[in-house]
Order: structure tokens, then C-alpha cells, then sequence
């Protein structure tokens, strides 16, 4: 009884409180105290961390309340630059806005919209040419920085059964390294195809077992196959710190990285340069789409887990730089269209921000390529029972894709699947291009975020 009263008179005298601010301080309000407003009010519960509301106020707080409790969580919290999800029935957390996160429905809502700023190939080039230089202003690459002029780095070669290995780096900037294993054929007859292949953020990246994987399987198929470090990962914690990738030059370095590094391997007298790739999953499959949509060499792509009209990505390595502002905005369905009408293949599946892929994102898609009378050089491969990840179906249809279109065989068992059973998987320390320590890190190598700002903030290129 006596908490019961308690509990009544606290309420009294939080309403008290509220009723006797006026406009003249703005009907301000602490954050806390609103939030127990609306608890009271909608008999809901509320989850949240004290520092996440703690000193914060909330003008014309009262005001922003209406009979929907949603509506009215969502004009307070606006406000603070917090949202809010929906965890039971009743129930509530607050979080720190997702400026890359829209709902579903929004994300379909903004296709329609973009589809209405053009219906041909004329108004649709014109729109991707904008998007375009747009896009390379905001990563700061327009123009794009001189190329150091020094050679890449190579340990020596591995032999492997149909295959071979050797790492490599690239010096994109002065003193800022990207590394990466190179995966060829055993033997190289003519020209044959060149497949980058970035990844995400997954445990491991390049050292994973399943990178290894699609890389060598790619070579045993006749591709020259590239994996490579995304920024501050791997053999880049040599330079940088961990907390640096994301950051939101890092969008930037890995952008560049790949420019470098197909400067270097369409040069090579083997490369096929009307044959050219990539392919990467989750933050790797938004760095697919974009180097796609800047850099006309990539003939074809495949963007894995990524391809969504409502998620852009929530590491600033995917959407640190403003691009998905360009052009009024947008976002990375319409960036995938820009591939158009290069073959691509979308891999989705039902268990992330790709499970709306087959209603919403493909046929949005098929609609672009058929500007060009080629919907059917966009396919979707959809995988409603699988999760986020790279897996053996995902890298089935990738092979499936990339022998059909550069005229390879697959590699498959005695059953018709797809044979990996060939590959070599090399413990971390054997891709390493700078030794187990680092030892063999260039003398010029820059060890600072700092270093690296100053080369875009002093104009220096």
C-alpha cells in the first residue's frame, strides 16, 4: 500500500512538473522524466541505458504527444537522434539512430520514387552519370590521387593441386598498404578471366576457410582470383588501429585500393581485360556495388547479402562518405542498377535486410536491365532458409554464374556438386605479406589515422 501511494504521489508530481512549463521556456522537459510520461500514459515498459538519456532535454515535450504510442515515441525521440524497436508486447528499447537503417516499407517507398525520375535508357544514363561524379566527389576521389610509383610487393609462390598462391601488396597512397592473396591457375593457357574478390566483416576475413575457398576454386576453374584486406583489417592493423575502420575514410582507402589493384592486374599479359569480376559478401558485397558503379573495367558482379532498397550499410566503411546522399539520395539498389547492363547476380536470403530481395529489390532491377532489352543478365539466386554469410550455395552460384558468362567449367564431384575437396587451407600466418610481426612492413609505411587524413584534409595527391 504504501509503495502504491508513493508511486501515485511521484506521478502527481511529475505531471505537476510538465504543467508548469509554458512557451516561454520552450515546454522543455527532461528526456527521462518524458519518458516516464509516456510509460504512465500508454502502459508500456521502456528499455533504455541511463547514459543514453541522462542530460538530455526535450523541447515542447508535451506536444509532441499523440493518441498512437509509436507516433509519439518517434516526435520525442527524433529529437535526440534515437530510435526506438519494438521487443514484446507493451514493450520497448531505445537505441542510437541508424541513419543507414529505413523499414521496409520505406525502403520500397524510395524505389518507387527513384523509378520515377526516369523510364528509358536516356533519362536512366543521365541520372547514373550524375550519381557518378557525385560519388566520386564524396569519397574525396575526384580527382583520384596519383599512384605511387612503386611495384607491388610479392612473397614467393605456393604450389598447390590445380592452383598457386602468392600475397601481395599495393601501395594505394604514400605509405598506405593494402594486402591481399593472389590465386592462379596452375596452368595459364591464353588469356583467362581476373575476379576480385573483397569481403566483409566477418571473423577471419581473407584468412577465412570459405575466402580460401572461392578463391581457389576460382583459379582451379582458370581465373586469376584476388582477396584482399578491407581497411584497419588484417595485415592494415600494422598501420592502423582497429577503431580506424570505422572511420569514414576507410570507404575511401578500400575504394581506391580496388582501382589500384585492378590497375595492376589488368596489365598482367595473361589478363583478360573483357573478362573481369567481383564479388564480395556483406560489407564486401556493398564495396562490389560500388566499385561497380564507379569503375567501367568490372564486367560483371555479384554482390552477396547486401542488395537492399531499406539498409546501406552500417559500418562507415559502407556509408562513412555521404554517396547514398547523391543525387537527392539513394540507395544501394539503385547503386547495384548502375551495373546495368553488365551481367550481375544478386544473392539473397530470408534471415537479413535481404529477405524482401525477390518483391521489392529484383524486380526493380529486371525493370533497369530492361532499359537496356537484357533483363535477363540480372538474375537472384534466393535462399529463404539461409543467414548472412558466404556459404557453400553462395559460392556454388557464384561458379555457376562466372562459368557461364566467361565460358568456364565448374568443378564438380562424382554426384554433380560443386568439388572444393582440392583446396588448401593455409593456417593465417601463411597469407601474410609483411611476416608474422610485421617485419617486412616498408620503411615509409605511415602508422596513424592522423597521417592518413592529412594526405586528403592538405590537399596532398
Amino acid at each position: 500500500m504504501i509503495r502504491k501511494v508513493f508511486f501515485i504521489i511521484c506521478t502527481v508530481a511529475v505531471w505537476l512538473d510538465s504543467m508548469s512549463q509554458t512557451s516561454d521556456d520552450a515546454y522543455r522537459e527532461p528526456l527521462k522524466q518524458v519518458l516516464t510520461e509516456i510509460q504512465n500514459q500508454y502502459g508500456i515498459k521502456i528499455r533504455y541505458n541511463d547514459n543514453m538519456v541522462s542530460d538530455r532535454w526535450v523541447t515542447y515535450a508535451r506536444w509532441r504527444f499523440r493518441p498512437d504510442v509509436e507516433t509519439t515515441l518517434q516526435n520525442v525521440l527524433a529529437s535526440q537522434d534515437l530510435s526506438f524497436s519494438k521487443t514484446g508486447d507493451k514493450a520497448y528499447k531505445i537505441s542510437a539512430f541508424q541513419y543507414h537503417l529505413k523499414t521496409v516499407e520505406e525502403g520500397k517507398a524510395q524505389l518507387e520514387y527513384l523509378s520515377s525520375l526516369y523510364n528509358d535508357v536516356t533519362s536512366w544514363e543521365k541520372r547514373k552519370n550524375e550519381m557518378r561524379a557525385c560519388m566520386y566527389s564524396a569519397l574525396q576521389l575526384s580527382p583520384i590521387p596519383t599512384a605511387p610509383a612503386s611495384k607491388p610487393i610479392i612473397t614467393p609462390v605456393r604450389k598447390m593441386d590445380g592452383y598457386t598462391v602468392e600475397n601481395i601488396a599495393f601501395e594505394v597512397l604514400p605509405g598506405v598498404y593494402t594486402c591481399g592473396s593472389l590465386y592462379r591457375p596452375a596452368k595459364v593457357k591464353g588469356k583467362v578471366p581476373v575476379v576480385l574478390c573483397p569481403d566483409g566483416h566477418w571473423d577471419k576475413h581473407r584468412y577465412r576457410a570459405d575466402c580460401q575457398y572461392r578463391c581457389a576454386t576460382l583459379a582451379r576453374m582458370g581465373c586469376i582470383a584476388i582477396s584482399y584486406d578491407i581497411f584497419a583489417w588484417g595485415e592494415s592493423l600494422l598501420q592502423f588501429k582497429s577503431e580506424d575502420h570505422r572511420r569514414s575514410l576507410a570507404m575511401t582507402v578500400q575504394t581506391l585500393g580496388a582501382f589500384r589493384i585492378l590497375d595492376y592486374l589488368l596489365k598482367l599479359k595473361e589478363a583478360d581485360t573483357n573478362r573481369v569480376a567481383i564479388s564480395g559478401g556483406s560489407g564486401g558485397g556493398s564495396h562490389t556495388m560500388l566499385v561497380t558503379a564507379l569503375d567501367d573495367r568490372i564486367k560483371l558482379s555479384v554482390p552477396v547479402v547486401m542488395v537492399s532498397s531499406y539498409h546501406s550499410g552500417g559500418c562507415p566503411c559502407e556509408s562513412g562518405m555521404p554517396v547514398h546522399l547523391c543525387g537527392g539520395g539513394t540507395n544501394n539498389a539503385e547503386i547495384a542498377a548502375m551495373a546495368a547492363p553488365r551481367p550481375q547476380l544478386v544473392i539473397s536470403d530470408g534471415k537479413d535486410w535481404t529477405a524482401h530481395v525477390p518483391e521489392n529489390e529484383f524486380p526493380y532491377l529486371k525493370k533497369m536491365y530492361g532499359y537496356y532489352g537484357k533483363p535477363e543478365l540480372v538474375e537472384n539466386v534466393h535462399l529463404p532458409n539461409e543467414g548472412h554469410d558466404y556459404g557453400i550455395s553462395k559460392r556454388t552460384a557464384l561458379y555457376d554464374f562466372i562459368a557461364k558468362h566467361f565460358h568456364l567449367n565448374t568443378i564438380k564431384d562424382k554426384d554433380g556438386k560443386i568439388d572444393e575437396s582440392k583446396v588448401t587451407i593455409e593456417p593465417e600466418s601463411a597469407l601474410y605479406v609483411f611476416g608474422e610481426k610485421g617485419e617486412r612492413l616498408p620503411a615509409n609505411a605511415i602508422h596513424s589515422y592522423e597521417e592518413l587524413r592529412a594526405m586528403f584534409d592538405g590537399g596532398k595527391k
